[in-house]
């Protein structure tokens, strides 16, 4: 089964243990999501079913957007409430300089990912090792954040929102922000409220409509060539319908989506002429918007 789903991910769960009970709802073998959320973590999960897991690349899931709650004076070798090992207290600290410090953390910023990670070390997750006692050594890299928005501060506790790019980890973005106030902390809740612009509502499965959440347009084609894309034959820009050959974009929109009876294709036009074929003859699931 062919399936586009917005599903909201309760805590206390993986995301692949959330993805096995959507399987075995929607009775498929075949299934996959767009970003990890962490156990602890809920919110907005994108998944497919079938073919539809070849769209997820092409869907537009950035930016993130992320409430959480931060603890600070509690320390966990994961960055949040699974793996905590002690608790200090902390004197409280200004509000306005609470503020200050959360909102500053904007663009590009370092940062090492925390051992409890999907990140891959020698083709094995980070995770998998840390959790069997393993030495785990990550890279440092960056993560671009959009927007930062102060939430509340009731100590010792701070919440804040963010807007961060794909692959970011909110849990090193609390550790950064308790560093910066001269402390150390962990989070204690985490939210996904948004991937691009798909919100998930809580409780509910989403199934969209693909043509519609791509974020390419529709081009008409000549029906002459119909029987071209049938069999995946290399077609030119000539091709398409003469009526939006001069609306064609190249630097706007690259990529357009070609769509039939029983299937549509994604296929990006170059500027001698071409036209290459991203993905094609995806069968067509003709699902409205609707929640279960």
């Amino acid at each position: 089964m062919n399936a586009l789903l917005l599903a909201y991910k309760p805590a206390f769960i993986s995301s692949n243990g959330f993805l096995t009970q959507i399987k075995r709802s929607y009775n498929t073998s075949k299934a996959g999501f767009s970003g990890t959320l962490d156990p602890f973590a809920q919110g907005s999960l994108l998944i497919a079913t079938g073919t539809y897991t070849k769209l997820l690349p092409f869907i537009k899931t950035e930016p993130k957007v992320y409430e959480a709650t931060l603890w600070l004076g509690a320390k966990s070798l994961s960055l949040d409430t699974e793996n905590i090992t002690h608790i200090d207290s902390t004197p409280p600290l200004d509000s306005s300089f609470v503020r200050e410090v959360v909102e500053s953390f904007v663009g590009e910023i370092a940062y090492t990912p925390p051992a409890f990670s999907a990140k891959k070390i020698q083709g094995k997750r980070a995770y998998a090792m840390a959790r069997l006692g393993q030495s785990i050594e990550l890279a440092p890299t960056t993560m671009h954040s959009y927007a930062m928005e102060f939430l509340c501060y009731a100590h010792p506790f701070i919440s804040f929102r963010a807007c961060v790019s794909k692959g970011s980890y909110i849990r090193s973005l609390g550790s950064l922000i308790a560093q910066k106030l001269g402390s150390f902390g962990t989070l204690s809740a985490l939210k996904r409220v948004s991937e691009g612009d798909l919100v998930a509502q809580r409780g509910k499965i989403i199934e969209l409509d693909p043509l519609k959440t791509l974020p390419y347009p529709t081009l008409p084609i000549n029906p002459h060539y119909k029987e071209h894309f049938y069999q995946g034959r290399k077609l030119t820009q000539n091709d398409l319908d003469s009526s939006v050959q001069a609306k064609v974009d190249l630097d706007k929109n690259p990529r357009y989506i070609v769509q039939f009876d029983e299937f549509f294709s994604i296929i990006q036009l170059h500027r001698d002429g071409s036209i290459s074929y991203l993905l094609n003859r995806i069968d067509y699931a003709h699902t409205l918007q609707k929640a279960r």
